[in-house]
C-alpha cells in the first residue's frame, strides 16, 4: 500500500470531501447515468435486426435508470 496516497493516513481529515464537493461529484455521475441510459434506450428502439443486443441494451437501460435513482436519493439526502 502507497500510505502517500492514503488520503487519512494520519486521521486528521484535511482533505475528506465537504457535502458541496460530494454533491457535485454525485451530480455529475448522475448527469453521466442519464446520459448512458438515454442512449442506451434509444440506440435499443432503433435497432432491428439483432434482438438479442436490442435487449442487452435494454438492459443496460435499466441498470442505468436504477443507479440514477439511487443517486438522486443520495442527492437528496444532502440537501
Amino acid at each position: 500500500m502507497n500510505h502517500e496516497k492514503d488520503y487519512d493516513r494520519d486521521h486528521d481529515r484535511e482533505d475528506v470531501l465537504t457535502d458541496l464537493a460530494l454533491k457535485e461529484i454525485l451530480e455529475t455521475a448522475y448527469t453521466a447515468e442519464t446520459e448512458l441510459m438515454r442512449r442506451y434506450l434509444i440506440t435499443s428502439e432503433r435497432i432491428s435486426n439483432d434482438n438479442e443486443l436490442k435487449v442487452r441494451l435494454a438492459n443496460f437501460a435499466e441498470g442505468n435508470a436504477k443507479r440514477t435513482k439511487q443517486l438522486q436519493n443520495e442527492i437528496e439526502k444532502l440537501h
